[in-house]
């Protein structure tokens, strides 16, 4: 794929084979800085300008017990499948190393909700079924620690406002179920993160998604992806959550392009407006 990197009109077309709506970011209220310049489908993932994004700290201990990179949460944070805060939420992303950190920094991690749903106890199975988790954007202030820390949250125009999700989500293709869900930094913890169940990062919902999330992230069902120039790297956010890992910024150049794309969410939001497009 090295003959990829860099040409974002190849990318935007193959993006279109996995759906049939591109999300186009300057519709969806992100950042400028962060939008492709002139393919504006392709949300722009740097440590150099403009965008100037920071990679995540690293975990504490940096490495496990046994040496390897820590995987599972809590000792590994920032889990999330893309968009979870959007009803329909996109069911693929395309993420294209332009510029990747070298080799034993800035990985992807994936997990496998399928196969960490299939593995759950059927009591668990049979208890979460038909729960839905609170999703929201981490910029509102409405995630753990902000909640914690005792910020004040922002007011939310309609079309920011948290949406559910179910935990436990049939593919619409596979007709398998699988877990969805992410952790602290996009789930709503004012009023959920489980809608239903005890609100708070003390109460009963938080307990729940903290247990689940432990549980997807075991060694077993995470894909660590190195990454070279050229590497394009597709996954399912309907069955899927992934991580960013830290990379050395004040020493590193960092370029990676990612597009979502959209158009079969499944029959559960059939017909649905799009949540985030303001009235």
């Amino acid at each position: 794929m090295g003959a990829m990197a860099g040409d974002a009109g190849l990318l935007l077309r193959l993006s279109r084979i996995f759906g049939p709506e591109v999300e186009n970011y300057r519709e969806t209220g992100m950042a400028a800085n962060m939008v492709h310049p002139e393919v504006p489908e392709i949300f722009v993932v740097s440590n150099t300008p403009p965008a100037l994004r920071q990679p995540p700290a690293l975990p504490d201990p940096p490495l496990t017990a046994e040496g390897r990179l820590p995987v599972q949460f809590p000792h590994r944070r920032g889990w999330h499948t893309d968009q979870s805060y959007r009803r329909p939420p996109p069911d693929v992303s395309l993420f294209l190393g332009v510029l990747p950190a070298p080799q034993g920094q800035g990985q992807t991690l994936f997990a496998d909700g399928t196969a960490a749903y299939d593995a759950l106890p059927p009591a668990m199975q049979a208890r979460i079924e038909g729960l839905d988790g609170l999703h929201v954007s981490s910029g509102h202030g409405r995630k753990r620690d902000a909640v914690l820390a005792g910020e004040v949250p922002k007011v939310l125009a309609p079309h920011q406002a948290p949406q559910r999700q179910p935990l436990v989500r049939l593919h619409p293709v596979t007709g398998r179920r699988a877990l969805y869900l992410c952790e602290y930094g996009q789930m709503d913890w004012l009023e959920g993160p489980i809608a239903g169940l005890e609100p708070g990062p003390h109460g009963a919902g938080g307990a729940l998604l903290t247990e689940l999330m432990a549980h997807l992230t075991q060694p077993r069902f995470v894909y660590v992806h190195e990454w070279t120039e050229g590497d394009l790297v597709i996954w399912d956010n309907r069955c899927t959550i992934h991580a960013a890992t830290w990379f050395d910024a004040d020493r590193v150049r960092r370029i990676m392009w990612r597009t979502t794309v959209s158009g079969n969410p499944g029959p559960a939001y059939a017909g649905e407006a799009k949540s985030w497009i303001a009235a």
